[in-house]
């Protein structure tokens, strides 16, 4: 935060605020301390919120606004993990059928658990993965 006010970069630096404001109000709402795992689930909801934004102000024809909330979604990435590559979801989802023998689709949501669970911290996007069990449990 304090780099993001020396350089005058008000783009980052308000962006910095709302995640540090994010994070603060659940640890006071928790009442306790936030864990790695937790901070990470709040980033990532930040991230969902960043691109549903931009969905819904390209379709209401507000391009400008788009774009700033798509720079914002750059700036938290570059707070979090890297994501996991093709290869290592496909393999999770893999492990993750062969571990609870799931065979349909009416199964999906015991394999998606168990795809996070060893995707666990790493960046997932979570309706791309939902495809993937989906396609493969069809």
């Amino acid at each position: 935060m304090v780099e993001a006010m020396k350089a005058k970069d008000e783009a980052r630096l308000s962006t910095v605020r709302m995640m540090k404001t994010a994070l603060k109000k659940h640890e006071v709402d928790a009442m306790k301390p936030l864990d790695e795992a937790t901070e990470m689930q709040i980033l990532n909801m930040l991230i969902k919120q960043r691109r549903e934004s931009a969905d819904m102000f390209r379709k209401g024809g507000r391009a400008e606004l788009a774009e700033k909330e798509e720079a914002e979604l750059k700036m938290i990435e570059s707070y979090m993990p890297s994501g996991a590559t093709d290869a290592e979801i496909d393999e999770a989802i893999a492990a993750a059928m062969a571990e609870t023998g799931a065979t349909s689709s009416k199964q999906m949501g015991v394999v998606m658990k168990a795809a996070q669970a060893k995707l666990a911290g790493k960046r997932v996007d979570g309706k791309a993965l939902s495809e993937k069990v989906r396609g493969k449990l069809s």
